[in-house]
């Protein structure tokens, strides 16, 4: 699942009076900006978001802001167990696998329903694969249908015929999907809102199964699937769901409503928690980890992220059309004092893509080719500034007017801030920084506005193969003007593989192949700090941050 990127978005001015007059009484729960008075007895959460969500179609959205909402909103044939690890029945209420690991058969429940009532059907799985596969449409994760037979066929005009693809649907309550190759992650793989079920009559009433941002996601339009439903949804205010009534396990739901708060300035939000107008922050200001540990480490979570925090390059652009270029900035970042000194929340510095063990995948590649010790440090710099000069730019002379994209967090700042240093110190050159707002950021990506932008890749599930998939030549999410044939060959053939050791053997060719060609600037693999009210049950961050909200409970 891609990186939360956000960008400051003036808050109501409701919430400045309520954080600097402190208004509400000790002894009431205050509400936060934005939502509406809170009917006694309720159980209401209320989570800080960061960002404002770029829509709330399963199919085209990106962030993880957006997926937040889509696990309260949404359900798939799967979900995530309540220990966070395993999975249990969604929709389907079973399935079987065949010898081969060709095909997969789900059995829907009979009480399936939209919000509206309606029955989830397997015609409704079929008919919203098909619109993934739409190419008008547009969605950056279609790529990953990809392992059903015929889909990348349909995708790219070479068949013409859905039905001919592995997408079938015998009747109501049956989905059968036909591989092209065994895929052994494909079950985690369907936790992904990518492929949860739209209400595509209700998308086509407003006109958009082949187009993104019609009417079908307002709140007055809106028709889903989930535990929750749906009830309000205040642009840069609050976003309200409500317990689903046709939702057919309503009775495991514990919570009566989700407000989700978009506040983008992590003091801001600390501030909030402090006051009682947030239940769960989504995450925690830099400066203050270490006073939470200390003070109140009860209410301060670390848990490991499944991702990697990295800059991509538009190599289509200069400066960084030239490798060398591309090469000395990653070589000159001292990730090792980063990690220590500024993001402050255990994260480890990442030499290669593939954050270390997952899957029991162990990159042997090593991005700078030297170790991590103050010496190699010394050897990485020293190679960088040789680099640079070889590249026409000795000591930063001559090097063109560069720009930095981030969107508007404070720890997205203050970590360009910090590299933006070293790159002076030990490059001679000097980056300009700018930020946009979410859904502003997310268009000057996907356009290609931009020569180096800040992003982030977090796992849709838990297998190294994620973090290759998306680097195919003009994948949805690859967003870097990057493309080689040789790794476009690797990844077609690594699921052919016999056993995983040779599976994993092909990725290992295939990081070598990014590391010399470095679209990407790997800097640290991620951890999740967040600040969590102690009266939150049965709430965890996931290794992918996927935790249904369904089995959240609040205590008096």
């Amino acid at each position: 699942m891609p990186p939360c990127l956000r960008r400051f978005v003036p808050l109501v001015a409701g919430l400045a009076c309520l954080l600097a007059a402190g208004c509400a009484r000790p002894e009431a729960r205050p509400a936060a900006p934005g939502s509406a008075s809170q009917t006694p007895g309720e159980k209401i959460l209320r989570v800080g978001n960061g960002a404002e969500p770029q829509d709330l179609d399963p199919q085209t959205i990106t962030g993880t802001p957006e997926y937040h909402l889509m696990i309260a909103l949404f359900e798939g044939l799967v979900a995530l167990a309540p220990d966070g690890t395993s999975l249990e029945p969604g929709v389907a209420e079973r399935w079987e696998v065949s010898p081969d690991g060709l095909v997969y058969t789900f059995h829907l429940r009979a009480n399936a329903k939209w919000s509206n009532g309606q029955p989830v059907t397997a015609h409704d799985f079929v008919r919203s694969a098909r619109r993934m596969l739409t190419p008008s449409l547009g969605a950056d994760n279609s790529y990953m249908f990809f392992h059903v037979a015929g889909a990348e066929d349909f995708f790219t005009g070479k068949l013409a015929d859905f039905g001919k693809t592995g997408f079938q649907a015998p009747d109501d309550r049956t989905l059968r999907l036909t591989l092209r190759q065994p895929t052994p992650f494909l079950l985690p793989a369907l936790l992904h809102h990518a492929w949860f079920p739209i209400p595509a009559d209700t998308v086509a009433k407003f006109g958009g199964l082949d187009r993104k941002d019609s009417g079908w996601t307002r709140a007055e339009n809106f028709v889903g699937n989930g535990p929750f439903v749906l009830q309000e949804w205040k642009p840069n205010q609050v976003f309200v769901v409500r317990r689903s009534p046709t939702y057919w396990d309503r009775a495991h739901v514990a919570l009566d409503e989700i407000q989700f708060y978009p506040v983008e300035l992590a003091d801001t939000e600390e501030r909030m928690f402090r006051s009682n107008q947030l239940d769960i922050t989504n995450e925690v200001p830099l400066t203050k980890v270490a006073v939470y540990r200390r003070e109140q480490p009860e209410v301060l979570r670390i848990d490991p992220y499944c991702g990697v925090y990295y800059y991509r390059f538009n190599i289509a652009r200069p400066p960084f059309n030239d490798v060398r270029v591309r090469r000395a900035l990653a070589l000159a970042i001292d990730r090792e004092s980063l990690v220590k000194n500024v993001t402050l929340a255990g994260e480890q510095p990442a030499y290669s893509l593939v954050p270390p063990g997952v899957g029991g995948y162990q990159s042997r590649h090593h991005l700078t080719g030297y170790g991590a010790d103050a010496s190699s440090v010394a050897l990485a710099k020293e190679e960088a500034r040789r680099l640079l000069a070889e590249a026409g730019y000795p000591g930063g002379a001559g090097f063109p007017k560069v720009e930095l994209l981030y969107n508007t967090l404070e720890k997205h700042r203050t970590i360009a801030e910090a590299l933006q240093q070293m790159w002076r110190k030990n490059l001679g050159i000097d980056l300009t920084l700018y930020n946009q707002e979410w859904k502003v950021y997310l268009d000057s990506q996907k356009t290609m506005n931009f020569q180096i932008q800040r992003a982030g890749w977090i796992a849709d599930y838990v297998d190294p193969h994620v973090f290759f998939d998306l680097w195919r030549t003009g994948g949805g999410n690859n967003n870097t003007n990057w493309g080689n044939p040789e790794f476009d060959r690797l990844l077609a053939r690594a699921l052919d593989a016999k056993t995983t050791a040779a599976r994993y053997e092909t990725y290992q060719q295939m990081e070598k192949i990014l590391l010399d060609d470095l679209p990407v600037l790997p800097i640290f693999y991620y951890t999740y700090a967040r600040l969590v009210r102690p009266n939150v049950k049965h709430f965890r961050t996931t290794y992918i941050d996927n935790y249904s909200w369904k089995h959240v409970d609040l205590a008096p």
